[in-house]
């Protein structure tokens, strides 16, 4: 298992550097970089561009004195090129690609993020900030679905064709058909001020008078806020879950050992949860860290937006909006690092809960 580890700890590195390598890449070749953010700032408000400008003034280099560096940019023509030469200095655009590119990795592999380019704070301060919000969205949407999917998914393998399994299978298959972000928007209109009942808040996890309330009020206020964004997510996640639990149920139920199990004479409690829990549950737990990634990242991105929360899936798509790429790529690589720490871990709790898999005998 150590030599296990270690190979797929080193095949880390280069799938690493082919994600951003990759991404680096496109970045090249989008229009309406950060440069061009500001001119378009210039071109129409002059002082709110200055005003950026004169925020990393400590930045700002020398002019190149050539009309070409204007040339480059759209909206460029008619500015001083000594100001697009600053610009590029601040920006970091004015070394190569590949200098960049490989600047960027080594202060990565250090955790260094660096700045943002338009909030004056450091990367990593901004992403501790968002994260608490989707920790909270990431971590009870993992626990309520599983709490509610695994005894829902075993009572449908057992009932398996039955009226039971027919109409919870509708209603699953209608909730894994309709977008979280559709339902969500849909939660708004009917319980948040929207057209019919105001109910529930629609921004952030807290009240404006949080510190004022007692532990209790707290709690409840707490929950209030998550109320509906919790249901827009829950509702994949639950369906998903619930299937998944079904299906590995049924397979087990089919398998030899518990036709032996039955011959036996043990009742049939025993044999769901004495024999055929731990090897039907394999698949669903060993998935365990890879469902949270995916509700801490993936389903936060548009429910963040939809219901103004300040976590880190709205601060990436307002970092891609404003072309901010320090934090684009931070996101991206922390992300992507955790996911594949993640995979790994996955692979570990297999081997956790059923000693008899061994990765060692099976190439990565």
């Amino acid at each position: 298992m150590t030599a296990y580890i270690l190979r797929r700890l080193l095949l880390m590195i280069p799938t690493m550097i082919g994600i951003m390598g990759i991404s680096f890449i496109v970045i090249q070749f989008a229009p309406g970089g950060p440069v061009e953010q500001v001119i378009a700032q210039l071109s129409g408000q002059g002082d709110s561009a200055d005003a950026r400008l004169s925020g990393g003034g400590d930045m700002l280099g020398q002019s190149t004195g050539t009309e070409e560096g204007s040339s480059r940019y759209r909206g460029a023509q008619g500015l001083d090129p000594e100001l697009i030469a600053k610009l590029e200095k601040q920006f970091g655009f004015d070394k190569p690609p590949l200098e960049r590119f490989l600047e960027m990795m080594w202060n990565y592999i250090r955790f260094d993020f660096g700045e943002s380019f338009f909030r004056n704070t450091s990367v990593i301060d901004l992403i501790i900030e968002k994260m608490p919000v989707s920790i909270s969205l990431g971590l009870w949407v993992l626990l309520i679905s599983y709490a509610i999917s695994i005894p829902l998914g075993i009572r449908k393998a057992v009932s398996d064709g039955s009226r039971f399994d027919v109409w919870t299978s509708g209603i699953i298959v209608i909730g894994y058909a309709v977008p979280g972000f559709l339902f969500g928007i849909l939660l708004i209109v009917l319980f948040a001020g929207g057209s019919f009942f105001d109910w529930f808040p629609l921004r952030g996890l807290t009240s404006d008078n949080f510190d004022q309330l007692s532990w209790w009020q707290k709690i409840l206020d707490y929950f209030w806020h998550l109320a509906l964004p919790l249901t827009a997510l829950l509702l994949s996640a639950f369906a998903t879950t619930t299937l998944l639990t079904k299906n590995s149920f049924i397979d087990e139920i089919k398998k030899q050992y518990v036709v032996t199990a039955r011959a036996k004479g043990l009742g049939e409690r025993q044999v769901l949860y004495g024999h055929v829990f731990r090897n039907a549950m394999l698949i669903v737990i060993a998935g365990l860290p890879g469902a949270f990634i995916s509700a801490f990242f993936t389903g936060s991105l548009l429910i963040e937006n939809i219901f103004s929360l300040d976590g880190l899936g709205r601060l990436g798509y307002l970092a891609i909006v404003n072309r901010d790429y320090p934090i684009v790529f931070a996101t991206l690589y922390i992300f992507s690092l955790m996911g594949l720490v993640v995979g790994l871990i996955s692979d570990l709790i297999y081997t956790w809960i059923d000693p008899r898999i061994d990765f060692d005998r099976r190439d990565v």
